[in-house]
This record gives C-alpha cells, sequence and structure tokens, in this order.
C-alpha cells in the first residue's frame, strides 16, 4: 500500500508548508532584500526620472511602460525599479538575468509571451537583469518578438548601454540613467531599516548613532545595498550593552564597511586645510607632500573635478612661464579625469600633481596681472592710442583709427619700437627660473634694440 505524506495530503497544507518555509527563507535574507520597496510610493531616490509628473512614473502609473534599458552603478535600484514595475502592471511579467538564462530559455518565454498575446490578448513584460551578459546573437534573438509587440523589454545593466548594447534595440528602448544616491537618500532608507519591525531591524532594541549613520551614508558611495549590508552586520553582530541595547557607534559602522573615517568635511575646515596642504605642497616642490594630501581628498570622496582645478591654479600661478607645458599637461589631466572617472582618473591626477610639484616655479604672470588691475583700479584709466583702436569697421579711418601703426612683421625680427600704452609700466617681471629665463632675455634683447635705434636717430 502506498504511503502517504500527510504534510503534503491535502492541497491546503502543502501551500500551508511552502508559505512558512518561504517566510523562513524571507526572514533569513539579507537586509537589503528584505527591504526592497514593492511600490513607487516606497521607492527611494532618483527623483530626475521618478519625480512627480516626470514621463517614467507617468508611464508606470499608467501601465504604458514601453521598452525600457534602465542603466547605473550597483544598489541605486535597478531591479527595484523592475519590480515596482511588475507590481503595478496588469501585464504578465517574466524575469530572468542573463547571467545564468540561455537562449533555450529566452525562446520559451518568447513563445509563450506571442501566444498569450495572440490567444489572451494581454502583454507580457519581460525583465533581463544583467543584460549586458548577453552577446549580440542572444540580444538579436529578442529583436522579433520585440518589433511584433509581443514583448516589453525592460533591461537592467552596470554599463553604458550605448556601448554593450546593439543598436536596433536600444533604438527600440527608452534609455535611463540612474544615478548613485544621495547621501540623504541613504540615511532615509538606512532610517526606514531601523524602524521597520516586520522586514527591518525595529524588533531589535538598537541604538544607532546619527554619525555613524552619517558615515554609513557618506562612503557607500551612493550603494544602498552595502549601506543596508555595512548596518546589518553591524548590528547582528555587536554585543549588547548592560542595558540590553546594541549600540552602533562609529567604530563599528567603520568596521562593518571596511572603511575608516577621516576627518574630511567637504564644506568645513578640513576641507579648505587639506586643499591649502595641497597646494602648498606643489607650491613648495615636495611631491610627496601633494601626492598625499591629494590621496587624503580622494579617500574621503572628494569630486575629483575640484582636485583637477586646484593643479591648474597651481600651475598657473606658481609655475607659470617658468614651464608653460605645466598648464598644459593640468588641463589635460583635468579633461582626461573627467572622461574616465574615479577611480581611474587619480592616475593623470597624480601625474600632473607631480608634474607641477616638481616644474621650476615662477608667480610673475600672477603678480602680472594683479598689478595691471590694482592700476586700472586705482590709477587714471589710460585711453587706447589713436593708432591702436580698431580700423576694420566703416568710418573708422575717417575719425584716424589705425593711422600710424606700425606692423611688427613688416620688421627686422619681427619686431619695431612702438607705444603700446600712454604711461609706460611695467606689470611683468620675468625671473631666472625654467624657461621665463629665455623670456626675460628675449625681452632684455628687445630693450637694447630699442636703445640702438635711438641713438642710431
Amino acid at each position: 500500500m502506498r504511503k502517504i505524506n500527510s504534510l503534503s495530503s491535502s492541497p491546503t497544507s502543502a501551500n500551508l508548508f511552502e508559505g512558512t518555509v518561504c517566510a523562513q527563507l524571507f526572514k533569513e535574507s539579507p537586509l537589503s532584500h528584505r527591504m526592497r520597496p514593492q511600490t513607487l510610493d516606497e521607492y527611494v531616490g532618483q527623483r530626475h526620472v521618478l519625480g512627480e509628473d516626470k514621463l517614467l512614473t507617468r508611464a508606470i502609473q499608467a501601465d504604458r511602460i514601453t521598452s525600457l534599458i534602465i542603466y547605473g552603478p550597483p544598489g541605486v535600484g535597478k531591479t527595484t525599479l523592475a519590480q515596482c514595475i511588475s507590481a503595478k502592471t496588469q501585464a504578465a511579467f517574466e524575469c530572468i538575468n542573463a547571467v545564468s538564462s540561455n537562449v533555450e530559455e529566452m525562446r520559451k518565454i518568447l513563445a509563450a509571451a506571442a501566444n498569450r498575446r495572440l490567444t489572451c490578448q494581454k502583454k507580457t513584460i519581460l525583465f533581463i537583469d544583467e543584460i549586458h551578459r548577453f552577446n549580440k546573437a542572444q540580444q538579436d534573438i529578442l529583436m522579433p518578438d520585440l518589433e511584433e509587440g509581443n514583448i516589453i523589454l525592460v533591461g537592467a545593466t552596470v554599463f553604458n548601454p550605448f556601448f554593450s548594447l546593439i543598436g536596433p534595440l536600444l533604438s527600440r528602448s527608452l534609455v535611463f540613467e540612474l544615478n548613485p544616491l544621495t547621501q540623504e537618500d541613504i540615511l532615509k532608507i538606512l532610517n526606514n531599516a531601523l524602524e521597520d519591525q516586520e522586514k527591518g531591524l525595529g524588533a531589535f532594541s538598537i541604538q544607532a548613532d546619527e554619525g555613524a549613520l552619517n558615515f554609513i551614508a557618506d562612503v557607500c558611495d551612493g550603494d544602498a545595498r552595502k549601506a543596508l549590508n555595512a548596518l546589518e552586520v553591524g548590528c547582528l553582530t555587536t554585543p549588547k550593552d548592560k542595558q540590553g541595547k546594541v549600540v552602533f557607534n562609529l567604530d563599528v559602522a567603520q568596521e562593518s564597511i571596511q572603511k575608516k573615517q577621516v576627518n574630511y568635511d567637504k564644506k568645513g575646515d578640513a576641507h579648505y586645510d587639506t586643499a591649502s596642504a595641497f597646494i602648498k605642497s606643489m607650491r613648495g616642490s615636495d611631491p610627496d607632500a601633494a601626492l598625499y594630501w591629494m590621496a587624503k581628498m580622494i579617500y574621503a570622496g572628494e569630486d575629483p573635478r575640484f582636485i583637477a582645478r586646484r593643479i591648474c591654479i597651481c600651475a598657473a600661478e606658481d609655475v607659470g612661464n617658468a614651464d608653460p607645458q605645466a598648464l598644459v599637461l593640468a588641463n589635460s589631466a583635468f579633461q582626461v579625469s573627467e572622461f574616465i572617472g574615479m577611480p581611474e582618473a587619480r592616475i593623470p591626477l597624480a601625474q600632473a600633481a607631480i608634474y607641477v610639484a616638481c616644474a621650476p616655479k615662477s608667480n610673475a604672470s600672477y603678480l602680472g596681472i594683479d598689478k595691471a588691475i590694482d592700476a586700472v583700479k586705482n590709477k587714471r584709466v589710460q585711453e587706447v592710442p589713436v593708432y591702436l583702436k580698431d580700423s576694420s569697421y566703416r568710418g573708422a579711418k575717417k575719425m584716424g583709427h589705425g593711422q600710424g601703426y606700425k606692423y611688427a612683421h613688416n620688421y627686422q625680427g619681427h619686431y619695431v619700437d612702438q607705444e603700446y600704452i600712454s604711461v609706460k609700466e611695467t606689470f611683468y617681471e620675468p625671473t631666472d627660473m625654467g624657461y621665463e629665463q629665455k623670456i626675460k632675455a628675449r625681452l632684455g634683447q628687445k630693450k637694447q634694440e630699442v636703445k640702438r635705434q635711438e641713438t642710431e636717430k
């Protein structure tokens, strides 16, 4: 006689058992998974695409989703957004991961979607996580059903889709870029997790210091998953104190996220003090000190554009014409670092900082422009000599503009003695440093030439 398992003897007991197991597995899943929002109302961040009256928000609420490609760094809500769409839509929702999926599975889903549309007139949304993992041939398989309207594609990727996905797929999809979450967004997510007694850590007696939460929110790089994982591991592994509370302080936070706090307030004294030390180290020709202060700024999450601007300023102010290449290299590092982004941007920035620190120094250009501005500000403003005035427009010659001007290239050495300012003043005084020594010598030769011409007269 066949034995009947009492747990599966009826559909009711089977469903009960399955539900109990699922509930237990959910409780044991990571906090970042349990706290995943289920609706748009719970979704945090990305207001540039999900704000009030934004196109994507309207499309989801009206259940009028067209094919989408969502890309952005890890932990910013790409998969969560897809789940919010699945909760809102009346369409069938299929979900696969490009890492583990294959052509056979896709063909089955596409065939079912085509049949569903034909027999039930029901749409199918196909969500493909890590869609960049599909090669060109695998992406091509989607095209016929996408073209015919059998599926609505929602793809998620951490890579720029314009480089990782085929053109025909992109031309049939709207592309939305998700940004790293702001510190305020991360703080809201962390506090939600601490307060939620069903899915979060609200059932535990936890005292989370504000400084610890701010630190996690600051150093997690806008990644909600990283922030929640750090909060969970810190709270669940820290022994309770005498009052029976788990104290999540700064020390625990630093250990949980494996990154120590650097005293660097991006809007406070530490920010400006470190930047000052960085510039003064380059000015003082100490490349090692310059690298250290730059490393501190990078580690603390400083905007690389701020660092690049400081290098450019120092190249012009403190190196100047002693080595004109310094400013060229600094500007190139600025442009390259913006193009490639962090963490690789640290390399061209370091190269430029070292070059500026090791270059010969001259602040003659900086002093010269300040002297000239001071003369304009505090002395009588000089009129432009008539022969230097613009003579290109109609009627200028009748007023004598340009008459008597000596075109330097018509003279020997491409130089002619001519007054370019009514009251002669010296603003730029080149030094003997680097290339500026050659500039100084050239200007000295011109003065000697003027004296020779005056003697001959």
